[in-house]
């Protein structure tokens, strides 16, 4: 998913607080050339992205910096099932299935709000939220 880039401070002075790109500021901050430096393994404890190069503009001034154009970390999925059925005797049978979602768990940085890309908070840059851990769903079926 592409990181959202936003200005809630309202720097360019058109009077249009928190109403934009899911419900955050319309006005983006600067960017400065140079290496972005995507950290796409969040679980070094880095931020997502080189913070450094992003900057809240000046006052009565728009940011130059395109509103999503990077992408952060990602996801990894996998789901698996697996099924058995037995015949218990001739019109009976009994079927059991194991279901397992994010089967390796993999930490899944997905969505719009996954990394913060607002430079005036103090979590700028960091990822902030994941989805679901590893489901597993066990069912049983008894035919007669």
């Amino acid at each position: 998913m592409p990181v959202t880039l936003f200005n809630n401070d309202d720097t360019s002075l058109v009077g249009s607080m928190p109403n934009g790109i899911n419900n955050n500021g319309v006005d983006t901050p600067n960017v400065a050339a140079g290496n972005l430096q995507v950290n796409l393994n969040p679980r070094k404890g880095c931020t997502a992205f080189n913070t450094a190069l992003i900057t809240i503009p000046d006052e009565g001034a728009e940011g130059n910096a395109r509103r999503r154009f990077f992408y952060g970390p990602g996801m990894e999925n996998f789901d698996m099932s697996l099924e058995k059925k037995m015949t218990i005797r001739e019109a009976r049978t009994l079927t059991v299935r194991v279901e397992s979602f994010n089967v390796f768990n993999h930490a899944q940085f997905f969505g719009p709000n996954a990394v913060n890309g607002n430079p005036g908070s103090s979590n700028f840059g960091k990822i902030v939220t994941a989805n679901a851990q590893r489901e597993l769903q066990l069912a049983a079926k008894f035919t007669f």
